[in-house]
């Protein structure tokens, strides 16, 4: 039986998995690729999945790392970009880096030779054509200014952003709750709050003024020509704010006001700074108002100087740079689908995933969505308790929405991490009791041997030990 060709819009990791995805389920593929018609100013070459930054795929580590989980269940899932990875790998320790060059040039040569793919260089410069019932648009963070139009004007205005304003998240567990306390600034209770809305670190008047001048002379990442206009209303960077004055940042993010230290209700601070849950699992705060472009060694010993975070350890640190994606779990429905369009999914960095495996792995994910509904198969959506369900979660509702800051989006790109995945109690070892870092990597390990079993029976796969018999 034939099937009518599914088409998918970007070649790039995300695109090229998903056309895989669905070449293999024996669905016709047809793969829209602009280059070389028109370039991009990141992209040196004309090769799919061309990797434009690192060459590195991150932690390996299926045990204790979350993006190491995310390598384990592609690779359970026939993924070629992970075989390409595996097949192009260059020594980085315990990370999987790659041959760039290699690796581009193999995932184009198998994506060439499937019989059922069939790669066009052109630009599509506006939302496909009704008679394309099927479509993965996969075109990420630098789609065509046009494409990102007419998908702007689909979405409305707001949905789609060409920014990203991110500040720091950071794991809840590594807050120091002795330092900290819960509050909502005069106890206002929000909606869906209860006065107890924030995580606040107080502050001392030195500790306040060492804080400003480090961030005034901490090491800045300069913006690159083609990200255009850096600063927009309501995005200023922390570190511009303290450059404009020592007192700025106490009359604004910072300010102590209607806060009352729970620790030492008699003692004043000087300024506090405020951490929001950032997740629904409560396992991710970010900390508010500290969108930076401070380089990412500065921005961990600078923000550990804030009491009560000395260890914190950092889910996603911050920035401010140009990147066009969705306000996903505002449009997108769980399978990755337009919920004002049917048959129209959108992959990769678009959807607000960070990094290349995360933009392959929801590559991965809509074109086996796709392909089960093209075969008129029942399927359902990975568990949370998987690397791909907890990404996917994140993608499509995973976050809270705040009415506190009206007219910004709360949701923002992140690469895939513990943070996001169902929590887990470390496991109980008879004599002995787990702390610090030993405790940490035990819940990693029990969460990441939870994913990846999940994972199996997601996929159909037999258990590891029912694969060994």
């Amino acid at each position: 039986m034939s099937h009518k060709p599914v088409h998918i819009v970007g070649g790039g990791l995300a695109g090229s998995e998903a056309s895989w995805q669905l070449a293999e389920a024996g669905i016709p593929v047809i793969l829209h690729e602009m280059r070389p018609i028109r370039g991009t100013d990141a992209h040196k070459t004309q090769d799919l999945a061309e990797l434009v930054c690192s060459n590195s795929f991150r932690s390996d580590d299926a045990e204790t790392n979350a993006v190491g989980v995310l390598h384990a269940e592609m690779r359970l899932a026939n993924s070629l970009i992970m075989a390409c990875a595996d097949a192009n790998q260059v020594p980085a320790g315990s990370a999987l880096a790659v041959d760039r060059d290699g690796f581009a040039a193999a995932v184009t040569a198998r994506i060439e030779a499937h019989p059922l793919i069939t790669v066009q260089r052109e630009e599509i410069t506006g939302l496909p054509p009704a008679d394309w019932d099927k479509v993965i648009i996969a075109t990420g963070p630098l789609t065509a200014p046009s494409l990102a139009e007419a998908i702007g004007k689909e979405t409305s205005a707001d949905a789609l952003a060409f920014f990203d304003a991110i500040a720091p998240i950071v794991h809840f567990d590594s807050i120091d709750m002795d330092v900290c306390w819960f509050q909502s600034r005069y106890d206002k209770v929000g909606p869906g709050g209860n006065g107890k809305d924030y995580i606040n670190c107080p502050m001392t008047k030195e500790q306040y003024e060492a804080f400003i001048q480090a961030l005034v002379t901490g090491d800045k990442t300069e913006f690159k020509e083609w990200e255009g206009t850096p600063y927009f209303d309501g995005c200023l960077p922390i570190e511009v704010m303290a450059e404009r004055g020592p007192e700025t940042l106490r009359h604004g993010p910072m300010k102590p006001m209607g806060l009352t230290n729970a620790h030492n209700p008699t003692v004043k601070a000087y300024a506090v700074v405020q951490l929001r849950q950032d997740n629904a699992l409560g396992t991710l705060y970010n900390i508010v108002g500290f969108q930076t472009k401070l380089k990412y060694g500065a921005q961990t010993d600078i923000f550990r100087m804030i009491p009560g975070l000395e260890n914190a350890e950092f889910a996603r640190l911050g920035g401010l740079h140009r990147n066009t994606y969705l306000n996903s779990p505002l449009l997108l429905d769980p399978t990755l689908q337009l919920k004002t369009r049917s048959g129209l999914r959108f992959a990769g960095q678009i959807t607000g995933c960070e990094g290349y495996v995360e933009s392959a792995a929801i590559g991965l994910l809509a074109g086996r969505f796709t392909a089960a509904e093209r075969l008129g198969q029942a399927y359902t959506q990975p568990p949370l308790t998987t690397a791909f369900g907890a990404l996917l979660g994140h993608i499509t509702g995973g976050h809270l929405v705040t009415d506190e800051e009206p007219g910004k989006r709360s949701f923002q790109p992140m690469n895939v991490n513990y943070g996001l995945f169902p929590p887990m109690e470390a496991p109980k070892i008879e004599g002995k009791r787990l702390r610090g870092k030993e405790k940490s990597n035990a819940k990693k390990r029990a969460m990441s041997g939870r994913a990846l079993a999940d994972c199996r029976t997601w996929l159909g796969l037999p258990a590891i030990a029912e694969a060994a018999e």
